[in-house]
């Protein structure tokens, strides 16, 4: 099978429904976003901390469940959907982690090492995301769940990059005003 169709030439593209819609759409727009994050965590690993990498891992099949979810505007109870469950497991995972960091007290610059920055950049890519996926909710009918979990996730990735860095010896810098 080739991997060029030629039919996104047009400047549309097929959701999953088969429907044929602009790669300009708010929903095109909240699910590519969602894929950005995808590569950008995918760019994170291997951090070289195994319980960071498993996590990222989760978290990459998650972002597809949320892409499969926004590219179908009427799923069938079969499909991929994003469920509670996956802004929960993202929660315990935070709260275990809370407990290997110091508590917060101001903003932190986002940066530090190679994967505390890489991490930084997912959980601002994120952010988007969450809410190019608002701004189609405004128009159409979104898995509620969808926005939790992108929500979630930009926090989860926020933890994530204070504890690799954390682990790495980094220290966390704060913002001068």
């Amino acid at each position: 099978m080739k991997i060029y169709t030629k039919r996104g030439d047009t400047g549309e593209t097929d959701l999953r429904s088969a429907d044929r819609v602009s790669k300009a759409s708010p929903r095109i727009e909240a699910y590519g976003t969602a894929d950005e994050v995808n590569a950008l965590v995918g760019r994170v690993r291997p951090t070289g901390y195994d319980d960071v990498d498993d996590r990222l891992r989760e978290i990459q099949n998650h972002l597809h469940v949320v892409q499969a979810d926004l590219a179908n505007p009427d799923p069938d109870p079969d499909d991929p959907q994003t469920e509670a469950e996956h802004a929960e497991r993202l929660e315990d995972w935070m709260d275990a982690y809370d407990e290997e960091l110091d508590p917060l007290q101001s903003f932190i610059l986002p940066g530090g090492g190679t994967a505390g920055a890489r991490l930084h950049h997912a959980r601002a890519v994120c952010r988007r995301a969450e809410r190019r996926t608002v701004t189609l909710a405004e128009e159409e009918a979104v898995n509620e769940h969808v926005v939790t979990y992108l929500n979630r996730l930009s926090d989860a990735l926020f933890v994530l990059a204070r504890v690799v860095n954390e682990r790495e010896g980094v220290s966390e810098e704060n913002p001068t005003y």
